[in-house]
């Protein structure tokens, strides 16, 4: 077949398989146009999970009449100067709206602040009506029927309609966190409303905003980020190690504004959690990064989700840092999810006493009489007893609290446990179960699980042997050779100063081999091979060595379950406050290493509503 110039239509169908995969990368399109324009207000219909119809309707500048037929055509757009690495709006290449019109049926009506009236322009499957006047509100109107009609294989690679819709849905509240001042909508025969009220431009707005995407619990149990270094700025909200998702669905991350899914930004929170969740655990966070449009590219991806930084190693390591040191000046805090599930447990009617009833969980007087029996009647035991039979003197004597002591001393204790009280977890008062401290503040009540809590305390411990100084390594009796291509050699002898410093001796063993002298003493009989393959591979994804850390804090992770106070030792009361107190001086120690929660705090209004009195 000889070489041919395709046709305008085919181009943009062609574009249109790039840009738009689904009904949600059009509303994607279409509002990041609005944003551009500078919307205040933002309304989105849709009927048929998109599939239907589309209509987004804006507030914004406008298009002038004479500007309808260039705003359809491809590469024409008002959002880029001639230096195509400052690029700050959204939407930048002027393909979306000519591929929509290729594959769907399109009109645009639209109307400037100064304008008389309104112009509108209609596409259908790539062909172009001429500009007609029209009545409309200053703004724009962007209408998208039966799409992909002019492309009907499209159709059969389509979910359902609920499917589609939520797609749509994700795509609103990721670009709705990034513009807390943007009143947005979406609303169809297909969907429940969704209605985002507008906030202010500030972090308070911004908080605002989250809580409206996230969840009403999420500013309650999260943390704020910010940070800069060397330009680049990192500012948002991250959630405590206690309150996590089972997916990553609600990691929300932002480049200049621009919503992205980018795998160096997931695998950096990723990172800084490493410590304090569990592998099937994902955190909350929402991160916004600010710097020099000059040092991204925006420019990789047909849809612009993936971006590509000039400098990855300096803005992974600010993720890491930012969220690390977070996590660390929070101190010690608990979800109050954690509340909720107890509140939830205590409340009447949540446990199952095994018998029929009334709903209330007490059986009737019958039934009690049939257990009890007619015969052999007891006083002691009678439900009709005095008060005061239980509560003689030698039945009081595990309430002895000893010798009565002075009055001195008594001041003390009062002064001791007032101060007690005042801390972040409390003064303990009692354990339970051999395993479970209860601790008492001025207005909660906390539950310590001893073994886990002291488990995150001797990690910690570990960790920082583990970097106040190098790592002890065993030097091997023999060398051992890894091949490896001469790219990922070069890299790893690049970082042997490092490697050393965590017990690993490598140098180079000619072009495309290492050899390794020295592993770390703490890893014992180990597969070096793999080792250093997945520190290769590691260095050139992220230019990191996280793999040989990961390792050493897994090792230090069993040693410090296997090391900790044990569930069914019986602590002192000084024990008990003294491992409280170290809790609330320890970064981390909210969770284990296994990422479970170390303790439980209910308030004392939570209580109080238990019993009826709120």
């Amino acid at each position: 077949m000889p070489i041919r110039q395709l046709s305008e239509t085919m181009i943009n169908q062609i574009a249109a398989g790039e840009v738009i995969e689904r009904p949600a990368s059009v509303v994607k399109e279409l509002v990041e146009n609005a944003l551009d324009a500078g919307a205040g207000r933002v309304e989105i219909v849709t009927a048929g999970g998109g599939l239907n119809l589309i209509r987004v309707t804006d507030d914004g500048a406008g298009m002038p009449e004479h500007e309808l037929a260039l705003a359809v055509a491809r590469h024409c757009t008002s959002k880029l100067s001639d230096d195509i690495n400052d690029i700050r709006s959204l939407g930048f290449r002027g393909e979306a709206l000519p591929s929509i019109g290729s594959v769907a049926r399109l009109s645009i009506r639209s109307r400037t602040a100064q304008g008389d009236s309104a112009a509108e322009i209609s596409i259908e499957g790539g062909r172009v009506a001429s500009v007609r006047p029209a009545a409309a509100n200053r703004g724009t109107t962007v209408e998208v029927r039966d799409l992909f009609f002019a492309t009907p294989a499209r159709l059969k690679f389509m979910k359902g309609e609920r499917a589609e819709s939520s797609a749509t849905s994700d795509v609103i509240k990721r670009i709705a966190i990034a513009f807390p001042a943007v009143r947005f909508t979406l609303a169809g025969a297909d969907r429940s409303t969704l209605e985002l009220p507008a906030t202010e431009d500030s972090p308070e707005g911004q908080l605002r905003r989250l809580a409206q995407v996230m969840g009403s619990e999420f500013p309650d149990n999260s943390i704020a980020v910010d940070a800069m270094r060397e330009g680049v700025r990192l500012t948002g909200h991250v959630s405590i190690p206690s309150f996590t998702r089972a997916n990553a669905l609600q990691q929300y991350a932002y480049v200049n504004g621009r919503p992205v899914r980018d795998k160096l930004i997931a695998g950096a929170i990723r990172g800084a959690y490493m410590d304090v969740l569990p592998r099937d655990r994902h955190a909350v966070v929402a991160l916004f990064l600010m710097l020099d449009p000059a040092t991204v590219d925006v420019n990789v991806h047909p849809a612009k989700a993936d971006v590509r930084f000039r400098d990855p190693g300096l803005v992974r390591g600010l993720i890491v840092g930012a969220i690390r040191e977070a996590l660390t000046s929070a101190g010690v805090r608990a979800a109050t999810t954690g509340a909720a599930g107890m509140m939830a447990a205590f409340r009447p009617g949540a446990a199952s006493f095994g018998h029929g009833g009334p709903a209330n969980g007490h059986r009737g007087y019958d039934a009690a009489y049939r257990a009890s029996g007619p015969i052999g009647f007891d006083a002691a035991h009678s439900p009709q007893r005095p008060l005061d039979m239980g509560f003689r003197e030698n039945e009081q004597t595990a309430f002895d609290t000893g010798a009565t002591v002075s009055v001195d001393a008594r001041a003390s204790q009062v002064e001791t446990t007032e101060t007690l009280l005042g801390a972040t977890l409390g003064a303990a008062r009692a354990q339970v179960h051999e395993n479970y401290i209860v601790a008492q503040t001025r207005d909660s009540l906390v539950i310590v699980d001893q073994h886990a809590a002291h488990e995150r305390l001797v990690y910690e411990a570990l960790k920082n042997a583990l970097h106040s100084r190098p790592v002890p390594a065993q030097m091997l009796l023999l060398p051992e050779i890894v091949d490896l291509p001469e790219d990922d050699a070069e890299r790893l002898s690049s970082h042997a100063e490092t490697l050393k410093r965590f017990g690993l001796g490598v140098e180079r063993f000619g072009p495309g081999a290492i050899a390794v002298r020295e592993t770390p003493s703490m890893l014992g009989e180990t597969d070096v091979q793999q080792l250093v393959r997945d520190l290769a591979d590691e260095i050139a994804d992220n230019d990191t060595t996280e793999t040989l850390t990961e390792r050493l804090h897994h090792i230090a992770a069993t040693m410090a379950c296997h090391g900790s106070v044990r569930s069914g030792r019986l602590l002192k009361p000084d024990e008990m406050n003294a491992l409280l107190r170290q809790m609330e001086a320890t970064p981390g120690s909210g969770t284990c290493n296994h990422g479970r929660p170390t303790y439980i705090e209910l308030k004392l209004a939570d209580i109080e509503r238990l019993f009826g009195r709120r």
